[in-house]
């Protein structure tokens, strides 16, 4: 008889051919047809501003990890350049470059290496390095260029707002939502990215397709995403019966902004979401009315950054309260 050993390891025991990189690469390429979208749209401007921030974002990764931290540089898994797509996603084209670089070493430096690297981050860095942005220089963040004007050339773009600022600002000097609705692009324009806002949010269309092969590939799952947007249509819904002229309609609060963008590529991320299907479904619906609230009773127009930095804080808790019970455990009698 041979002296064999069974030799015990840690959890998990199921081998996986899926790596950082492969993720990576798959987040990047779901977001491409976005970014071909967005460049059409915007021209030469798009394209600096997405180019500035994913070098931006390897380049602070890889000093800060060479010369600081001391440790082994990781840009090689592309979550660094994920970090500066998704944020030059969430700006507008026409922001200063400078802006961008700030943005992008926050993003690194503050909300991601200080708590470790990837991994160990609670808060998505994308959107702490645009939350800064936004909270610092509000009015760049704010001045958004005309979509197909002046693409191609570098000169000041011609800048008009939004169609969440149009309800905003319309609904605080008190005109009727029947009046605005006529100042904002028809549902198919806000569906396949014929207006105005980040580069990467104006075609929901495209950031759909992105997201059906992120699904394809198990990169996400579809209780986030779902989640998020079902909560956005019918607590939207359930304040437009309420109180019509208060609030636009539910496809509306859908289409616009950065609900499409922030559902799939941001708040499924991996180390700031949930862990079980539940947990996904509580944190995604809590996401989508917290965007509500804050777009129509905030003082700011969007609100899905904002709502998903906010329950990236209690994912620890969401977890806990939704974790499976350990295998042969008694309930106390």
């Amino acid at each position: 008889m041979t002296n064999q050993k069974l030799t015990v390891s840690l959890p998990p025991h199921v081998y996986d051919h899926a790596s950082v990189r492969k993720v990576m690469f798959d987040v990047l390429i779901a977001l491409s047809p976005a970014l071909l979208w967005s460049i059409y749209v915007f021209g030469i401007h798009a394209l600096r501003v997405v180019l500035l921030g994913v070098s931006s974002c390897v380049i602070f990764e890889y000093l800060l990890q060479r010369y600081v931290l001391k440790v082994a540089s990781s840009i090689d898994d592309g979550s660094a350049a994920v970090t500066g797509l998704l944020l030059a996603f969430n700006l507008p084209s026409n922001i200063p470059s400078w802006m961008v670089v700030v943005g992008c070493f926050f993003a690194i430096a503050v909300a991601k290496m200080t708590f470790g690297g990837l991994g160990n981050n609670p808060f998505n860095p994308a959107l702490i390095g645009r939350v800064f942005l936004f909270v610092s220089f509000p009015v760049a963040m704010t001045s958004w260029p005309t979509p197909f004007v002046d693409r191609w050339q570098f000169v000041d773009a011609v800048t008009q707002a939004t169609p969440l600022s149009i309800v905003k600002e319309g609904l605080r000097n008190g005109a009727p939502i029947s009046g605005l609705i006529e100042k904002i692009p028809s549902n198919f324009d806000l569906f396949i990215g014929n207006r105005g806002g980040c580069i990467g949010e104006v075609s929901v269309l495209l950031l759909i397709l992105g997201g059906l092969y992120l699904l394809y590939r198990k990169v996400i799952s579809w209780q986030i995403p779902v989640s998020m947007i079902g909560a956005i249509f019918v607590f939207a819904g359930i304040l437009r019966v309420s109180n019509p002229n208060a609030c636009m309609t539910p496809l509306f609060q859908v289409l616009t902004g950065g609900v499409f963008l922030g559902a799939i590529y941001m708040a499924t991320d991996m180390v700031t979401s949930p862990m079980m299907p539940w947990g996904m479904i509580i944190f995604g619906a809590l996401i989508g009315v917290l965007t509500v609230i804050i777009r129509v009773f905030g003082a700011y127009p969007e609100g899905v950054s904002f709502a998903i930095l906010i329950m990236n804080a209690f994912v620890p808790l969401i977890d806990k309260f939704t974790k499976p019970k350990k295998y042969g455990k008694v309930k106390n009698v």
